[in-house]
C-alpha cells in the first residue's frame, strides 16, 4: 500500500508539472500565403484569426472549448493548396480559415467538402468558389467576403461615367482572381457603354514591363484597370513613370497594403482601388482594431475579415449546439445577422455574403483613404 501511494503521488506530481491538452479545445487551420511575394496577405489573415481566438478565449471560448490555430502556408500555389489541405483534413480539423487567392481556393475546397470540413474564405472573390460548390451540393463551401461579379457591377459602371470618352485598357495577371475580376469589370464597363481600346494578359512575376509601358504609350492610355496584385501593379507603375508615361490606374482590392506603395513609391500616387467599405471604420470594429494596433500591427486589407471569420466559426458552433461543420453551416446560413468586427452578415444558401458594400479609395503619400464617388 505504502508503494502504491508513493507511485500515485509521483505520477499525481507528473501530471502537476506536465501542460495538460484538454480533449475539448478545437482547432481551426488558418491557411493562405505566409511567404512569397504575397506573404501581406498571409501576415494579414495570421495576425486577424490569432486576435479573434485570443478575445474567444478571453471570454470563455466556445461553449466551454478554447480555439486553437493550426497556420499553414499555400504561397498562393494551387498544388501547394491542395497538398496543404489535404494534410489538414487528415490531421481531423473541421474547419479552415482560408483560402486567401482565388486559384489556391477554387481547388482546395474540394478537399475540404469530400471531408465535410467547412472552408470560409475571408478573401477569395471568385464566383467559381461558391458557385461550383452549390452545382456540386458541397454545403461547407463558404466565404466571408465579396465576390467579383459583385464588385463588377459596382466598379464598371463608374469607370464608364467617370471615363466617358477616354481610353480605357483592362489587363490582368492570369490568375483565377486577377482575371475573373478584370472580366466582371470589363463586362459592366462595356454594359455601360465603354469600350477599352486593349485586354490582355500579363505574365505575373515577370520584373521587365517595359514593353507593356511602351504598348500603353503608344495607345495613349487615360485610365488602366488591372486584375492583379501589389509586385506587378508597383512594377508597372515605377517603369512607366521611367518612360514619362501617365495614366490613371484602378485595381480591386488587393492592394490594401502598404507593400503597394513600397514597391510603388511615389509613382503610385493617385492610384486608385475597390474595397468593401473600411472595415476598421465599423463601430463593431473599435476594441478589436485599438486591440491590434497596440500590438504593433495595422489591421488593413484582409485583417478583420479572417478576425471575422473566427468570430462566424464560434457563433455558428454555439448556434448548432455542436462542432458538427454541416451543422455549422446551416446555422450559419439560417438569416439571423451575425455581428463580427466587419459588422453584421448574413449568408446566402450558397454561402456568399449579402448585401456587401464598397468604398473607392485613393492612395496619396503612402496611405489610402475612400474618396467621394
Amino acid at each position: 500500500m505504502k508503494k502504491l501511494s508513493i507511485l500515485n503521488a509521483a505520477i499525481f506530481g507528473l501530471m502537476m508539472s506536465t501542460p495538460v491538452a484538454f480533449a475539448d479545445d478545437i482547432t481551426f487551420a488558418v491557411v493562405g500565403p505566409m511567404t512569397g511575394q504575397l506573404a501581406t496577405i498571409g501576415d494579414q489573415f495570421k495576425q486577424g484569426a490569432q486576435a479573434a481566438a485570443d478575445a474567444i478565449n478571453a471570454a470563455g471560448g466556445v461553449n466551454g472549448s478554447m480555439i486553437k490555430l493550426d497556420m499553414e502556408d499555400d504561397q498562393c500555389d494551387p498544388k501547394q493548396a491542395v497538398s496543404v489541405a489535404n494534410r489538414i483534413v487528415a490531421d481531423g480539423v473541421k474547419f479552415i480559415d482560408g483560402h486567401a487567392c482565388s486559384g489556391s481556393s477554387i481547388p482546395a475546397s474540394a478537399v475540404y467538402a469530400e471531408a465535410g470540413a467547412l472552408m470560409m474564405s475571408p478573401a477569395s472573390s471568385n464566383p467559381v468558389l461558391t458557385d461550383a460548390a452549390a452545382k456540386a451540393g458541397w454545403s461547407t463551401i463558404m466565404r466571408l467576403y465579396t465576390r467579383d461579379d459583385a464588385q463588377g457591377a459596382f466598379i464598371g459602371p463608374w469607370i464608364a461615367k467617370k471615363f466617358a470618352g477616354k481610353n480605357v485598357v483592362v489587363l490582368h495577371d492570369k490568375s483565377a482572381y486577377g482575371q475573373g475580376v478584370a472580366d466582371a469589370v470589363r463586362a459592366t464597363m462595356n454594359a455601360g457603354g465603354l469600350k477599352e481600346v486593349y485586354y490582355d494578359g500579363i505574365n505575373a512575376g515577370e520584373k521587365d514591363y517595359s514593353a507593356l509601358v511602351t504598348k500603353l504609350k503608344d495607345l495613349k492610355a487615360d485610365v488602366v484597370y488591372f486584375g492583379g496584385y501589389h509586385p506587378e501593379a508597383g512594377l508597372i507603375l515605377r517603369q512607366s513613370a521611367e518612360q514619362s508615361v501617365k495614366f490613371q490606374l484602378i485595381m480591386p482590392d488587393s492592394i490594401a497594403s502598404p507593400e503597394f506603395w513600397q514597391v510603388a513609391g511615389p509613382a503610385g500616387e493617385g492610384t486608385m482601388f475597390v474595397f468593401p467599405s473600411d472595415p476598421q471604420a465599423k463601430p463593431q470594429a473599435k476594441a478589436a482594431v485599438e486591440k491590434i494596433k497596440a500590438g504593433g500591427f495595422v489591421p488593413e486589407g484582409f485583417t478583420l475579415f479572417s478576425y471575422a471569420v473566427i468570430q462566424a466559426f464560434a457563433e455558428g458552433i454555439k448556434r448548432a449546439g455542436s462542432d458538427d461543420p454541416a451543422k455549422v453551416a446551416e446555422a450559419l446560413k439560417n438569416g439571423t445577422p451575425i455581428s463580427t468586427v466587419v459588422g453584421d452578415v448574413t449568408f446566402d444558401e450558397k454561402g456568399d455574403l449579402k448585401n456587401a458594400s464598397y468604398d473607392i479609395n485613393q492612395w496619396h503619400d503612402g496611405k489610402y483613404a475612400p474618396i467621394a464617388q
